[in-house]
């Protein structure tokens, strides 16, 4: 009876928690360049003595759908997309690098060159400044231009070089912010190889009827959980009513 109990109980657990990360893909459907989180069950012995036939259900995140979003043009000066694989160096709240595939920039009125979210964009030499009234123009390899409004294109300026990164997938941890961070917490080494379209965004990867419908999926295997846990209960119940009229 208890057999059922553990794998009934670890499931149903289980289960709210894929819920969750189901719920956090369908809240980033619109967020430029997010990857979805992709989540799976998988069955653990219960190590112990005495108890090597019982098993637990656990949830297995094995990771994060890198496939590339659908490239959507805004025309805007401001907004870059990455072509195929790579990743746009930002700093995290604590001031550590970590990456992300958001190119949706903002000028701070200080000149400091952001994502919408707030990151500030790391160059070269560290966040990049925008001289003001200026015109902005970002190159295919990140370089940043900047024209006086107003002025000749003679009179371009270079001001600094977004970082392009692209270390290998399977190095790569997603954060709780969203963002991604080196497994070794190291920074990763520029990469020419990565290229940016400006006036472009990449849409997010998530499905949404794929996910609404995983959603109703978990939804149905958590009351299957509930009613399991409910039959366990009512067989104890049975089974001592059995015990007690025989005693």
């Amino acid at each position: 009876m208890d057999r059922l109990i553990y794998t009934a109980m670890t499931g149903a657990s289980h289960v709210l928690q894929q819920q969750a990360s189901v719920s956090q893909n369908l809240a980033n459907v619109n967020t430029p360049g997010f990857r979805a989180t992709i989540d799976t069950f998988r069955a653990v012995p219960l190590q112990g003595e005495g108890l090597p036939t019982r098993t637990f259900v656990v949830d297995s995140t094995s990771g994060t759908d890198f496939r590339p979003g659908v490239m959507q043009q805004t025309g805007r000066s401001l907004d870059v997309a990455l072509d195929g694989k790579g990743w746009i160096a930002v700093e995290d709240a604590a001031g550590q690098e970590a990456y992300t595939r958001n190119g949706s920039f903002q000028v701070l009125p200080s000149g400091i060159l952001q994502t919408r979210t707030g990151l500030n964009v790391v160059g070269d030499a560290g966040p990049i400044t925008i001289p003001p009234d200026t015109e902005i123009t970002i190159a295919k390899d990140g370089t940043i231009s900047t024209v006086p409004s107003g002025s000749q294109a003679s009179q371009v300026v270079v001001v600094g070089r977004i970082k392009l990164v692209n270390p290998p997938e399977a190095q790569l941890v997603r954060g709780e912010d969203a963002l991604f961070r080196t497994r070794d917490g190291n920074a990763a080494d520029a990469d020419a190889a990565v290229t940016v379209t400006s006036g472009s965004l990449e849409g997010s990867n998530v499905n949404m009827v794929e996910s609404m419908v995983n959603m109703i999926s978990l939804a149905r295997q958590f009351d299957t959980q509930m009613k399991l846990l409910q039959t366990a209960n009512e067989n104890s119940q049975r089974a001592s009513s059995v015990l007690s009229v025989r005693l």
